[in-house]
């Protein structure tokens, strides 16, 4: 993988070149998983894919959180 260096690139370029290529990585890995559900090539439980979609949640939760920085300010009102 070569690095792509790009002169006078804003912020918002970069982030958006990365994002991109980093969620369509994401996504296909995704559905590489996917394929891991066919019953005539693998056996596998419910408590196995229980497990798998919990950590893929948790970490999308937490992914989330880091992009969702909004300020939580406390009040009894």
């Amino acid at each position: 993988m070569s690095k792509v260096s790009v002169k006078n690139e804003t912020k918002e370029e970069r982030f958006k070149r990365i994002a991109s290529a980093r969620t369509l990585r994401i996504l296909n890995d995704l559905r590489l998983l996917g394929n891991c559900s066919s019953t005539s090539a693998y056996l596998y439980t419910e408590e196995d894919t229980s497990k798998i979609f919990s950590a893929i949640e948790k970490e999308l939760k937490r992914i989330k959180t880091l992009f969702n920085k909004s300020e939580t300010k406390f009040s009894l009102e």
